[in-house]
C-alpha cells in the first residue's frame, strides 16, 4: 500500500509537470509562425527540446503505472495515449507552419522522425496496455480458479468428515440396537424365570395348605379318640 501511494504521488507530480510543459508547447507553433531568421530557429530548437522532455515525462509516467491498481492504471493509460496524440498534433502543426528555408531543410526531417516515432510509440503503448490488461485479467481468472479450487477442496474435506461422522453414528446405532436386542432377550428370560418361580410358589403354597389341613385332621382325630371315646 505504501509503495502504491508513493507511486501515485510521483505520477501526479509528473502529470502536473507534463501539463505545464504542454501548455508552453501549445503556444509555440503560433509564436514561431510570427518570427523570422535566427529567432525562429531558436524557438524551433526550444520546441524540439521541450518535445523531448515531454516524451521523457510520458515514459516516466508509464513506468509509474506499472503495478498500479487497475482502477487507477486503465484510465491513466488512456490519458497518456491522448497526450501522445495531442503531442503529435502539435508536431504536425509546427511542421506545417511556414518556418522558412533553413527549418525546411533541417527541421522537416527531424519532425517527420518525431511524428513517426510518436505514432510508433503510441501503437506500442496501446499494445502494451492491452497486454497488461490481458495479463491482469488472466491473473484475476487464475486467482478466481485458485479460490474455487480451495473452496472445492474444503467442501470435499467437509463432505468426507460428514461421511465419516455418519459412519461412526451408524456404528453406534448398530451397537445400541444390538444391546437393545440382548436386553429384550434377557427380559424375556427373566419373565420366564419369574413365571416359573410364581408357579412353584403357588404349588408350594397349595402343598403347605394340604399338609396343614392333614395335620389339623390328625390332631382332631387324636383329640377325639383320647377324650371322647
Amino acid at each position: 500500500n505504501t509503495n502504491t501511494e508513493m507511486s501515485s504521488e510521483e505520477f501526479e507530480k509528473l502529470h502536473e509537470f507534463y501539463k505545464s510543459l504542454f501548455e508552453e508547447l501549445k503556444v509555440m507553433p503560433d509564436r514561431v509562425s510570427r518570427c523570422y531568421g535566427e529567432e525562429r530557429k531558436r524557438h524551433v530548437r526550444v520546441f524540439d527540446e521541450k518535445v523531448g522532455e515531454a516524451e521523457e515525462m510520458l515514459q516516466e509516467m508509464e513506468k509509474e503505472l506499472i503495478g498500479a491498481p487497475p482502477s487507477f492504471q486503465n484510465p491513466m493509460t488512456t490519458k497518456i495515449r491522448i497526450y501522445r496524440r495531442d503531442l503529435g498534433k502539435l508536431q504536425r502543426e509546427m511542421k506545417s507552419s511556414d518556418l522558412g528555408l533553413g527549418f525546411g531543410v533541417r527541421g522537416e526531417g527531424r519532425y517527420g522522425v518525431f511524428a513517426a516515432e510518436n505514432e510508433q510509440s503510441t501503437q506500442l503503448q496501446s499494445q502494451r496496455a492491452l497486454l497488461l490488461q490481458g495479463t491482469e485479467s488472466l491473473n484475476r481468472a487464475t486467482q478466481s480458479l485458485e479460490r474455487s479450487h480451495g473452496i472445492a477442496a474444503e467442501t470435499d474435506q467437509v463432505g468426507t468428515d460428514i461421511i465419516e461422522e455418519l459412519g461412526e453414528q451408524r456404528d453406534q446405532l448398530d451397537r445400541t440396537r444390538d444391546r437393545l436386542v440382548h436386553t429384550g432377550e434377557n427380559l424375556s428370560r427373566s419373565q420366564k424365570i419369574l413365571r416359573s418361580m410364581s408357579r412353584r410358589l403357588m404349588t408350594n403354597k397349595l402343598l403347605l395348605s394340604v399338609i396343614i389341613l392333614m395335620e389339623l385332621g390328625i390332631l382332631g382325630a387324636v383329640v377325639y379318640l383320647k377324650f371322647f371315646r
